[in-house]
């Protein structure tokens, strides 16, 4: 089915077409060629980070910053159970195990407050995820990481444009990756970068995302490694977004800014920004009253073709990660959550279309 309104659709109205064709015509369209390193520099500099080493996808960056920390069979990482699966599915690769955490109510994210109680001989690291573009509460984060020697893993996967206490997300951990999905704020088609201010830490990850090749020896490895590169095409595309990443970012504020003006007074719940931080409202989501509420709404929606989409399922309650617990405010958002339209050509009039929908749905409920 075609939506007047998709929840999301990629601005490409930039150089992308231009320069994917000046890789064609040069031929460079492998994981070699010129728009690579021009990315991970121009990317490097908009978070002000040291290093970015371009990979082929978000999840597989993050496979290979857990596997530059060292995190294998036995070790255990923390991490909150609302999430994409992404997150817990590249520990998994490791050998590790996935330690679920519980979120915050007010802000979605991980709930500080439980971490330490999960803390144990076998804890290596606390992945941060940074859901919807909110950033986590990454001074306690950072407190006890250092008071139990944890390394941090940030997933910014939804947090281009996020920042906390004036700093860009993912520059607090020890290691930290982004996706460029062609549903994220600058999109590559597919595509991720793994960031890190430690120059070992990111020339391990050039070697692991390479195959293991060894330094200045053709053709030998001498570690285990993996084909996890991007494209030249795809860094082509990432160049062009990064040249409009400012004005990408500004607009999807004013989206998010536009649904909360248009929904005021209606009983529903979003992220709000509390503190010194600034939310880049990846996807702007609400959350119903109920979860039957929830599919009656997103039917109507469907109906007036304007595409909705259900906030995550807990990671624990997947069949192959059910540990049993419970975890009743991740279980809570994940029942009763929305993802409305949220890409930055959106109007003012489209989304007073979107919201005028969702009173007369209240109005008539």
């Amino acid at each position: 089915m075609s939506y007047k309104y998709p929840v999301y659709q990629p601005n490409l109205n930039g150089n992308e077409k231009k320069y994917v064709q000046e890789c064609l015509d040069s031929t460079w369209i492998s994981s070699k060629g010129k728009f690579i390193n021009q990315f991970e520099n121009h990317f490097s500099e908009f978070t002000g980070i040291k290093n970015s080493i371009a990979v082929s996808n978000g999840t597989v960056a993050l496979h290979v910053a857990l596997l530059a920390l060292g995190i294998g069979k036995d070790d255990e990482v923390i991490v909150p159970t609302f999430t994409y699966i992404a997150s817990v599915n590249s520990i998994h690769y490791t050998g590790a195990k996935p330690i679920f955490i519980d979120s915050d109510p007010i802000t979605w994210q991980i709930d500080t407050k439980k971490i330490e109680e999960k803390i144990n001989s076998k804890t290596k690291a606390i992945m941060a995820v940074h859901i919807y573009g909110h950033p986590c509460d990454m001074n306690e984060i950072v407190r006890v990481a250092k008071k139990y020697k944890l390394f941090i893993i940030e997933d910014c996967a939804e947090a281009i444009g996020t920042f906390y206490k004036g700093k860009h997300a993912g520059l607090f951990g020890n290691i930290s990756t982004f996706s460029f999905f062609g549903n994220k704020a600058i999109t590559t088609g597919e595509g991720g970068m793994v960031i890190t201010n430690d120059n070992n830490l990111a020339d391990l990850c050039f070697r692991i995302k390479g195959q293991g090749l060894a330094k200045n020896q053709e053709y030998f490895h001498d570690i285990m490694g993996y084909n996890y590169r991007m494209t030249n095409i795809c860094a082509a595309i990432g160049c062009a977004q990064l040249e409009r990443i400012d004005d990408i970012l500004i607009s999807k504020r004013r989206v998010a800014q536009n649904y909360i003006d248009g929904l005021n007074g209606l009983p529903v719940e979003y992220q709000k920004e509390i503190g010194d931080l600034k939310n880049s409202y990846w996807m702007f989501t609400i959350l119903s009253n109920s979860e039957k509420e929830r599919t009656e709404l997103r039917k109507y929606l469907k109906e007036n073709g304007i595409e909705t989409r259900p906030t995550f399922h807990p990671i624990h309650t997947m069949p192959m990660y059910n540990s049993g617990e419970k975890f009743e405010v991740a279980e809570d958002l994940g029942k009763r959550g929305i993802n409305l339209p949220s890409y930055p050509d959106l109007l003012e009039t489209d989304i007073k279309f979107i919201t005028d929908k969702i009173k007369k749905f209240y109005g008539e409920h």
